[in-house]
């Protein structure tokens, strides 16, 4: 009996893993409302690919500024810490750019968005596998 249970939480594990969706995050970045979509979750060690929809206080779409995902790993014992950057490009009405994740663990992540001379961000964090 103890078999078959546990062959039946596998499966389910498995399951909800193949039909799991884009991990997703929104945030307030100044006056922006921001939706960020990774398309692994959870994220994993290699490239992942991120989308950043941005919206204006009236909630219409940001289509002329400059986005950059500025990603980190703080430092760990005998480690300095990652600090990386992806331009993202428009694509229609949302932000796309490539994260390449050189190790599991903690990950900073914070999009950086400028317009009018003026930058904001939205910062969150990530676990990668």
């Amino acid at each position: 009996m103890k078999k078959f249970v546990f062959i039946i939480i596998a499966v389910l594990l498995v399951a909800g893993t193949a039909f799991a969706k884009d991990f997703e995050v929104k945030k307030k970045a100044g006056d922006y409302d921001v939706v960020v979509k990774i398309d692994k979750n959870p994220p994993v060690v290699g490239t992942n690919n991120v989308t950043a929809e941005i919206k204006d206080a009236a909630g219409k779409p940001v289509t002329d500024a400059k986005v950059v995902v500025d990603y980190s790993m703080p430092a760990m014992p005998g480690m300095p810490p990652m600090n990386y950057k992806a331009n993202a490009k428009l694509s229609g009405e949302v932000y796309k750019a490539t994260m390449n994740l050189s190790m599991g663990g903690p990950w900073n992540i914070a999009i950086k968005i400028s317009k009018g001379g003026k930058t904001s961000s939205a910062k969150f964090n990530i676990d990668v596998q």
